[in-house]
């Protein structure tokens, strides 16, 4: 596609930018839930955003031979994993918890 300013701009290059809007809308759903809720919150959407703008990222840095972005996104992205996973594991208790309750 060409240069800016010396960079390469390339469809990669834009690959890597959608990956980057990706993890700055995380932010954008983090920061509107914490202001619905008042309070600072990390919604589950907050954690599948992130898991989507690192499996984007992981192509890039693939495509890029980047070894030490993609280690880091790839450790990064189990972090956010077991958050998921902990988020779930939460609620499910909590409904069982309702549910006998109930009993």
């Amino acid at each position: 596609m060409g240069t800016i300013y010396g960079f390469k701009i390339d469809f990669w290059t834009l690959w890597g930018f959608v990956a980057q809007f990706f993890f700055l809308l995380s932010f954008v759903v983090q920061w509107y839930h914490s202001e619905k809720k008042k309070m600072s919150h990390l919604p589950i959407d907050f954690w599948y955003l992130r898991i989507f703008a690192s499996v984007w990222l992981i192509v890039y840095v693939i495509v890029r031979k980047d070894a030490v972005f993609l280690l880091a996104t790839v450790l990064q992205m189990g972090i956010y994993l077991r958050n998921i996973h902990l988020i779930r594991k939460n609620v499910q208790s909590g409904k069982e918890e309702i549910k006998n309750l109930a009993e």
